[in-house]
């Protein structure tokens, strides 16, 4: 029980740092609706084809769209790049010396990377509700909420893991984003694929960024009875369990240099 609470307590301190950092708060939040936006802009109103015979605006398209950007940067880019900087500045180390279990730090590191994926989803839900008239699932609401639990897991674990092949902090940025950047690019998140090459469209589908991706807007646009896309979520939980592999074998509490 002493454990537990204190787990709760490094996740609530954990959140006031981040409310007590009005940039990075404010960037991390703000960040998803500027892109919302801009790809509106740049893509113009046209219609996308989210399914066979199935056509959305382009700009409703761009709600899960980045609501998966999103949920990614706060679970996988925020957890890579904040664990590898406590690492090089020695805090992991003094942390795993204290009295709170490794295993609580790492719940709150991963609970606030949740809460702040799950508050930037509600903010582009409302967002496209009010400015481009998304209509917002329903009959298929709790298939878009299995998809985002499943997809917060799978890149909080990855998140985890990647920090294995991280050297330093200085290469966290490079790493991370050029692990991630390149397949939102190819995955419908910043450009609504048509009819993509078949070589594009098998390269997407071994990575789970596409899959989230499809997870997502398939249950935000109801295109099937229950939304739930079983496949995509069977490929998001593999890679999902081996990040949680290769974190429990290589994560490294101690500075690398």
């Amino acid at each position: 029980m002493k454990d537990v609470q204190l787990a709760l307590r490094q996740v609530l301190y954990i959140n006031k740092a981040f409310v007590r950092s009005p940039f990075a708060a404010f960037f991390t939040l703000v960040f998803p609706i500027m892109f919302l936006v801009i790809f509106s802009v740049i893509f113009g109103n046209g219609s996308v084809e989210v399914a066979r015979g199935v056509t959305v605006r382009t700009a409703t398209f761009y709600v899960p769209a980045i609501a998966a950007f999103s949920v990614i940067t706060a679970c996988y880019t925020n957890i890579a790049m904040s664990l590898s900087i406590a690492r090089d500045s020695g805090a992991l180390k003094r942390m795993r010396g204290s009295p709170m279990p490794a295993w609580a730090y790492m719940f709150a590191r991963i609970v606030h990377a949740v809460l702040v994926a799950v508050l930037l989803v509600i903010i582009c839900a409302a967002f496209g509700a009010v400015f481009y008239q998304a209509t917002l699932p329903t009959s298929t609401l709790p298939a878009f909420l299995v998809a985002l639990v499943v997809g917060a897991a799978t890149f909080c674990a990855l998140g985890v893991a990647v920090t294995s092949v991280i050297p330093t902090s200085d290469a966290a940025p490079a790493i991370v984003n050029a692990s991630v950047l390149p397949l939102m690019f190819i995955s419908n998140v910043f450009i609504p694929l048509q009819n993509p090459p078949q070589w594009i469209d098998i390269l997407a589908k071994i990575f789970p960024v596409r899959h989230f991706s499809d997870a997502l807007i398939g249950s935000f646009f109801q295109l099937n009875g229950s939304g739930l896309h079983t496949n995509d979520l069977l490929v998001l939980g593999a890679w999902g369990l081996g990040g949680v592999i290769v974190a429990l074998r290589l994560f490294d509490w101690e500075p690398r240099i």
